[in-house]
């Protein structure tokens, strides 16, 4: 008999891997397949916070964890892309896309559900694609996640025979116990659908019934809160109000709906309602978790200010500090879903970008005007930038360990490339301030003649900054930028000869000194390598995007 028990125990531990697995496998290869779609669906919240609740159902019901989402949430909220406005209408919609696991799992299709795992290893082994491989994940994983409940919901059996965990199951019907099972377990587990779906198996064993989990599950969907704790733990003040926020959320509602079947107790109406539509133990648990979500955000959703409002008396907005030396976009937690990885990427490079356009900017006017406060600007920019691309460079590099579509790896390639011309501009604009704190120090001063002709120089190469920075942002072809760059450039470089030409003779006649022609030259071919530098910028994109260049060129 012990051994039995001990068989069914390591069916129960199997089960709950392969459930676990399952879960994972078909999570990652939705989210995957998914890609941009899910990417563009996020750009598009708003303030409304109606629809930012429908962006996070839908996003959920996509990958099926509203762990992720969450953890993307605060990501995107400490990466300054969205407020705690936005943000809590999303986290309101992932606590209902969630529930489309257990309404998944509520189905009865287990005579069927080998043939998914069958199907979907034969596509990842013999698929050439990585698009359609994902497809086979999804199915793969979809057949080993009801294979693990089904084994689980076999030898769950056991527990009838144990008067302690009979004990146990009644003690859950005790409000203030069973919400603190539900949440502990699922605080532990870290995956409100991992635990209703434990639940369930347990239903369908027939070792529970709804009676015993209507406080469980009212404590797990509180204890589902606990990967925002861990995802906001280290992340700027604002992501800790939209970690506070949900989690006030969700205890609010548990308490407002323990207090409601508390009430109705002596007459259960609400559940025995539920027994009587619903006909199996493992429906109803996927019932109520539904019915408690729903009712949660629309109860809640529309006083979401006020609990913002609260979360804000209990962590305080601070004062606005300096600008510190960090990346704004690059955040870990939203490496658990790279098409929004690659997003930030590209964000960040454009931020670094601007940054070296400002410092080009910057190191002319000191040039121009002998401004020293502008040299102390560029020296501070460049610091930034030379971290930033340090910080690039290491999120791209995690980004590339990652399963990622191929049209994300090369985006990543092109971003890569970028980020070292654009590093090489920070770099060149550090260079003129050194000719500039010399020719202060030295009251070197340019003929007429040769500060005219640096100044259409600069002009052309502000023009190829301004031009290329805006192709590389769209990351998509203009024809007429793009032509305007490559005359540009050309220009440019015509205009360098023409001014070396005229210096040297400058210098013959006398009108220049040796020293002002070595800054002057070297100013030159700063300028030109910074055109160069633009004009690879300007170009960074996916080749299948520039296809358009070619043929009307």
């Amino acid at each position: 008999m012990n051994m039995d028990i001990l068989f069914n125990f390591i069916g129960v531990l199997g089960g709950l891997g392969l459930f676990l697995i399952g879960m994972k496998y078909m999570g990652e290869g939705l989210e995957l397949a998914a890609g941009n779609k899910l990417r563009v669906m996020l750009q598009k919240i708003t303030s409304n916070k109606f629809i930012a609740m429908l962006v996070g159902v839908l996003v959920t019901a996509v990958i099926q964890s509203s762990s992720a989402t969450d953890a993307m949430v605060v990501g995107f909220v400490n990466a300054g892309l969205m407020d705690i406005y936005q943000s809590i209408g999303i986290l309101f919609g992932s606590k209902i896309g969630t529930t489309a696991t257990s309404l998944l799992l509520s189905i009865d299709i287990k005579a069927y559900v080998p043939i998914f795992a069958f199907a979907g290893a034969v596509v990842i082994t013999f698929a050439k694609k990585n698009n359609h491989k994902y497809y086979g994940q999804i199915a793969a994983g979809f057949g080993i996640l009801f294979m693990g409940m089904d084994l689980m919901s076999q030898n769950f059996g056991f527990l009838k025979e144990s008067q302690l965990f009979a004990d146990m199951v009644s003690g859950m019907s005790n409000p203030l116990l069973g919400l603190l099972v539900g949440m502990v377990f699922t605080g532990i587990i870290q995956s409100s659908s991992a635990s209703v779906g434990i639940l369930m198996a347990l239903g369908a064993s027939g070792v529970v019934s709804i009676e015993n989990c209507i406080y469980i599950i009212f404590g797990m969907n509180v204890g589902a809160c606990m990967p925002v704790f861990l995802s906001a733990a280290g992340a700027n003040r604002e992501s800790k109000q939209v970690a506070l926020s949900n989690f006030l959320t969700s205890m609010f509602a548990a308490l407002l709906f323990s207090g409601i079947v508390m009430a109705l107790e002596p007459t259960p109406f609400a559940v025995h309602n539920i027994k009587n539509v619903i006909p199996t133990t493992e429906m109803q648990i996927s019932a109520l978790h539904i019915a408690f979500n729903v009712m949660r955000t629309v109860v809640f959703l529309p006083l979401s200010n006020l609990i913002i409002k609260l979360t804000k008396l209990i962590i305080r907005d601070a004062e606005e500090d300096h600008e510190k030396m960090q990346a704004v976009y690059l955040d870990t937690r939203i490496l658990t879903t790279p098409p929004m990885a690659v997003l930030q990427v590209e964000n960040e490079c454009k931020r670094l970008g601007d940054l070296a356009r400002k410092n080009y900017g910057y190191a002319m006017k000191a040039f121009f005007e002998s401004d020293a406060s502008y040299i102390e600007k560029v020296e501070k920019n460049e610091k930034v930038i030379d971290f930033l691309t340090s910080e690039i460079t290491r999120y791209i590099v995690k980004i590339n360990g990652l399963d990622i579509v191929d049209s994300d790896r090369k985006t990543m390639g092109v971003m890569y490339s970028a980020i070292q011309d654009i590093e090489r501009i920070g770099d060149h604009a550090e260079n003129i301030t050194d000719h500039a704190k010399e020719m202060m120090k030295n009251k070197v001063k340019f003929s007429n003649d040769a500060m005219e002709e640096l100044h259409k120089l600069d002009a052309l190469v502000s023009r190829l900054l301004d031009d290329g920075l805006t192709l590389f942002k769209a990351q998509s072809v203009d024809f007429d930028i793009a032509k305007s760059v490559i005359e540009t450039e050309s220009s440019l470089d015509s205009h360098v000869k023409i001014f070396k030409y005229n210096h040297i003779a400058r210098m013959n006649s006398g009108i220049c000194s040796a020293e002002n022609g070595t800054i002057f030259l070297d100013m030159l071919t700063i300028l030109e390598r910074v055109g160069d530098h633009a004009n690879n910028v300007a170009f960074s994109i996916p080749r299948n995007k520039l296809g358009s260049i070619v043929q009307r060129g």
